[in-house]
């Protein structure tokens, strides 16, 4: 992108520094002789007391979540209104004050967390994900330094609060979504030239943190997004007049920082036991996020894949999710590299659920309540991804998730243990060879089933010995 062309994308969300003051992201910083409560001073400030005595070993901290394999992502905020996906300011260049007037028409009278909450375990998920604020500078919870809120606007309700408080009564665990970044400060694209800007959107990321990890209880995942130092300018190099994007290797250069260091001392002291991603600067991560990729089998790194169940993040329509054999397949293929999936949902401005994605979100929940054994609680491999499917394991049990429907007869390779039964969990015939040249498994395929034949492999020991192992095509 040119210089011009880069500057006309800029050029609407500038704008903050011309909006009114009511409107204007610079509002957030205190003024000069104002008082600030604790819970609202910056991070930085002196005086932060510990709610918990040490920080878990993050083995300890991650176990929960490593058992629990799925989880339900939910993107949400006035972005619903014109139902055109969460990027919806930026893309269409959308002025931050007639941005910020929707606000004004944001009253959820369909809202329901308790329904959010009951369809999540409905659907077999063990933890849910909500965008308490997401880049456009709106949040769904108070914050008594900022106005653009769901309390202080039309809606006049703490979402955060009602979301955690729900989700803690159906036995699941609660995480919250931030993006430290702003699209109604310029320092966020020009961070050096607007370094005020800049500075007063990171007191409003270190105040916000604090708040949320003070005021809900405890929160189990942290979830950030755009908090990165090179996501700062969007990538691009802001100390040419060309503008040109940051080639690969190259990071940000400038002299603004998030200070997340900060950051990360106040969250382990504030909530020792919560575990965080890898998208906050300088915050250390427990686990990493991928998006719209299945990626790599892993067992060294914790991580987590997340996809749209609709095809958008937020709200773009009631559009059709993903069938039922490709949401199964998706799960499958994640838990067989070792990672958890974060399947999404865009509730309505409303704040209903589509019916058909609540409908699907159920039938996965179904599926998972006779086959779930070979999902939660499983480690990925050890027959590694391939055109047959994937595999996962626990305890002294491999399963193997035939996917490729017209697979009938696979060929595993020897692993060091005696297979000492194969069963189908899904009701397909099995028969199974064992020699020192691998697994010889034929499967009669189910007519009934062409999602995920899954056949149990029994072993005389701990199926954690075998080391991953390639399966040939």
């Amino acid at each position: 992108m040119d210089r011009r062309g880069f500057c006309f994308r800029l050029g609407a969300l500038s704008g903050a520094l011309l909006a009114p003051s009511s409107l204007r992201a610079d509002d957030v910083a205190p003024t000069e002789g104002s008082t600030v409560s604790p819970a609202t001073a910056g991070i930085g400030a002196s005086g932060i007391e510990a709610r918990w005595a040490a920080v878990p070993p993050p083995a300890e901290r991650m176990a929960w979540w490593t058992e629990a394999r799925f989880g339900l992502f939910v993107h949400w905020g006035i972005y619903a209104i014109p139902a055109r996906g969460e990027w919806v300011q930026f893309r269409e260049q959308i002025a931050v004050k007639d941005y910020a007037r929707l606000a004004d028409q944001f009253r959820p009278t369909q809202f329901d967390a308790d329904a959010w909450a009951a369809l999540a375990k409905d659907a077999g998920m063990k933890y849910t994900v909500l965008t308490a604020r997401h880049h456009d500078g709106f949040a769904l919870f108070d914050d008594p330094g900022n106005s653009f809120t769901s309390m202080s606007t039309a809606a006049h309700t703490d979402f955060v609060a009602a979301y955690t408080k729900a989700v803690r009564k159906a036995g699941l665990r609660a995480g919250l979504y931030y993006s430290p970044l702003d699209w109604r400060f310029p320092g966020f694209f020009f961070p050096n030239l607007y370094r005020e800007s800049a500075e007063q959107m990171r007191e409003q990321y270190h105040r916000q943190i604090r708040l949320l990890l003070s005021n809900y209880g405890e929160i189990d995942v942290l979830w950030f997004d755009g908090g990165e130092s090179d996501w700062l300018s969007f990538g691009h190099d802001m100390n040419s007049p060309d503008f040109p994007k940051r080639k690969p290797g190259e990071h940000y250069r400038g002299q603004f920082s998030w200070q997340g260091a900060v950051v990360n001392e106040a969250i382990r002291k504030l909530q020792p036991q919560i575990i965080v991603n890898n998208r906050g600067a300088d915050v250390s991560p427990d686990y990493y996020s991928r998006e719209w990729i299945t990626g790599d089998f892993d067992r060294s790194t914790p991580w987590e894949a997340c996809y749209p169940l609709a095809g958008s993040w937020g709200y773009a329509g009631d559009t059709e999710p993903m069938t039922l054999g490709e949401a199964i397949r998706l799960l499958a293929n994640v838990a067989g590299r070792d990672g958890n999936l974060l399947l999404n949902i865009g509730p309505r401005a409303d704040g209903s659920i589509v019916a058909s994605h609540a409908a699907r979100l159920r039938e996965i929940g179904e599926w998972l309540g006779k086959f779930g054994e070979s999902i939660y609680g499983t480690r990925g491999g050890p027959f590694l991804p391939g055109s047959y499917g994937a595999s996962t394991c626990r305890g002294d049990t491999i399963y193997i998730h035939v996917l490729e429907k017209s697979a009938g007869r696979l060929k595993l390779p020897p692993i060091p243990a005696q297979v000492t039964g194969a069963a189908s969990l899904t009701g397909e015939a099995v028969r199974f060879t064992q020699s020192a040249g691998g697994i010889d498994l034929v499967v009669t395929r189910n007519s009934a089933n062409e999602v995920n034949a899954v056949i149990a492999l029994k072993l005389d020991r701990p199926a954690g010995v075998v080391n991953p192992v390639d399966v040939e095509a």
